[in-house]
């Protein structure tokens, strides 16, 4: 699992920094946001404090109608040692007696001029995804028509040759050679690549280069959703390959099943070509339209009418 810092979310959301700067390495560990109206009223007996707390328009206006000395109590037991951070949304107005204890407790308070259920929404999704179930696999990213492809194989196949020319066909590389993978939601794979390699791509004979810089920043792309899954491996005269289509083999990535290809490799197959049909088929799957199997429904009746002439001559 990943770790966030409240410094990470300031500048993801470009937040403004009020009070409590020496607490902006504060990590947090739970995606849950927690908006305090009952603590502000003075309950704070299942008071989460481990979670952001979130101050809207409700929670202070609740807050203008305390006493000086009942605000001050408030603050206080708002303001703990494991609280990560109070965000003030709204635009509204930072109240005094929050950036008096934050400062002495070192506790990060931050404004944003956007609303609050819109933050609230903005700030769960970025946590979740950063925060997910994490596991790294070795293979190739690629968005291929939309489609996010993990090419998967052994090491000197030709992964990185087949995502090299997908990428000079006008689709974006993700991730080479190793791909962090996040379940951010049930059966949702987000993949992305380590920050030490992001870009980057190696190839045998040349040496490591540098995807944006060569093809443009239209080549690469952050994180993507995984949706098919594409095994190389060398050509095995002995095996058979599925021919047709009908068999629908499948991967197991963390809680999450994706469909999984094998694409045997020999010269004179153009592996990116072969790629990018697989990512249009996978695509007319999705919308209904399966040509294998609405050629083996042709087959099956041409077969039965054949037989039925038979029968009758």
């Amino acid at each position: 699992m990943a770790i966030v810092t409240i410094e990470d979310i300031q500048h993801e959301l470009e937040l403004e920094l009020c009070a409590g700067q020496a607490g902006l390495q504060r990590t947090i560990s739970k995606s849950d946001i927690s908006r305090p109206g009952l603590e502000i009223a003075g309950y704070f007996r299942f008071y989460a404090s481990e979670r952001v707390q979130l101050l809207g328009k409700t929670e202070l206006s609740f807050f203008a109608s305390l006493t000086n000395e009942e605000r001050m109590d408030r603050m206080e037991k708002l303001c703990t040692d494991n609280t990560p951070a109070i965000i003030v949304s709204h635009g509204m107005e930072v109240p005094e007696e929050l950036i008096e204890v934050a400062n002495k407790k070192g506790l990060p308070v931050f404004k944003t001029d956007i609303p609050t259920t819109r933050f609230s929404g903005m700030l769960t999704n970025y946590l979740e995804g950063q925060l997910a179930p994490m596991t790294t696999l070795h293979g190739v990213l690629v968005d291929v028509y939309g489609i996010g492809v993990l090419i998967t194989g052994k090491s000197g196949v030709g992964k990185s040759e087949t995502a090299l020319e997908l990428v000079k066909r006008g689709h974006r590389l993700v991730a080479d050679d190793l791909v962090e993978i996040r379940e951010v939601a049930k059966n949702v794979l987000i993949g992305s690549s380590p920050k030490l390699i992001e870009h980057m791509m190696e190839i045998r004979g040349v040496g490591v280069i540098d995807m944006m810089t060569l093809f443009g920043a239209s080549a690469v792309k952050k994180d993507k959703r995984i949706l098919l899954v594409v095994d190389l491996e060398l050509w095995d005269q002995d095996k058979a390959y599925d021919r047709l289509g009908l068999d629908e083999n499948t991967i197991k990535i963390m809680d999450t099943e994706l469909t999984k290809l094998v694409v045997p490799v020999r010269p004179g197959r153009n592996l990116s070509v072969i790629t990018e049909v697989a990512a249009m088929d996978f695509r007319m799957k999705s919308l209904g339209v399966n040509a294998a199997q609405e050629f083996s429904e042709k087959l099956t009746q041409a077969i039965h009418d054949g037989a039925e002439e038979e029968t009758d001559s």
